[in-house]
């Protein structure tokens, strides 16, 4: 849209500007003799694609309240914020944790794609169990951009916490991100024992755990081609992908420029247990819950 817009554009009869070429051919139609075999199978796999689409129950938002800016100002990785919050969001939808898949990009080396980040740690559900303990060790209170309120000596703890589990989350993406992952390495293992037909007790279970939650960054890719302040119409809200797990989610988000996030929530409809807009909105919460940590707002000065 930015680029048609911006750079090609479009005649008032709605052809696209610039001289035609009348060396082009015109184009041919093409007849196709499918046999009736192929044709059955062909309605078989749309079918079946079919049965998958509309079992994805998806929910996208934007998240407008703050982005990165304001994150920036409590001195983390919005990544690892952003992280923090599915996992207390995940804690409050299911009342539990699971192992999350986050991807991390190995592009530091030659054909290197990607590997994974565990960001379900044990420092992060220490911070989250911190964040729905009710109890109350102050009784002076802060209050934040939801309007809610924690005692004095609780938001410290929870701070503490918070950096902790933040600093892990960090190390772990920076090991991911340089070669001293955990999942390539077991899944070379994988590939090697089945190669030399070795059975691996070890790997067969750790590789049959379900990915419960499954996150990905996505970059933006239209940020340089306009001003995303003066000219939000051309901003997209991006794509997302489909839960790994039967009984999990899927979650992508997009950090654009310094204060919007889109994110991107899949389930499945047929599994009783999840519901996608039911963690969006425990999202929000838990968006909101950790700023008000800081005492921040969507204005804040500070």
């Amino acid at each position: 849209m930015a680029t048609d817009s911006r750079q090609l554009g479009y005649a008032e009869d709605g052809h696209c500007k610039g001289d035609t070429n009348p060396n082009i051919p015109y184009p041919t139609r093409l007849q196709w003799d499918i046999p009736g075999e192929c044709q059955e199978v062909i309605e078989t796999s749309l079918n079946t694609a079919n049965l998958l689409a509309n079992d994805v129950d998806f929910h996208s938002f934007p998240f407008v309240a703050f982005g990165k800016g304001i994150i920036k100002k409590c001195r983390t990785s919005p990544d690892a914020f952003v992280q923090l919050a599915l996992q207390l969001a995940h804690y409050k939808d299911m009342g539990k944790f699971c192992l999350t898949y986050e991807a991390s990009m190995t592009r530091l080396f030659r054909e290197g794609r990607t590997e994974t980040v565990r960001s379900c740690t044990t420092e992060s559900c220490d911070f989250v169990q911190a964040m729905v303990d009710p109890a109350q060790t102050d009784i002076t209170m802060r209050k934040g951009i939801a309007g809610g309120c924690f005692g004095t000596g609780q938001v410290e703890q929870r701070l503490k916490l918070f950096k902790l589990a933040s600093e892990k989350h960090q190390h772990m993406y920076r090991l991911a991100m340089t070669g001293s992952g955990i999942d390539r390495h077991l899944f070379c293992l994988y590939v090697v024992s089945k190669y030399l037909a070795v059975e691996s007790p070890f790997l067969k279970e750790v590789l049959s755990e379900p990915w419960r939650l499954s996150t990905s960054q996505t970059p933006p890719q239209q940020v340089e081609l306009f001003d995303l302040e003066n000219n939000p119409e051309y901003v997209s809200s991006g794509g997302g992908f489909g839960p790994v797990a039967d009984d999990g989610y899927g979650v992508s988000y997009i950090l654009v420029g310094e204060n919007l996030i889109n994110f991107h929530i899949s389930s499945k409809f047929s599994c009783p247990e999840t519901d996608s807009h039911r963690f969006g909105k425990h999202l929000k919460e838990a968006m909101f819950d950790i700023i008000t940590l800081f005492g921040l707002s969507s204005n804040s000065k500070k």
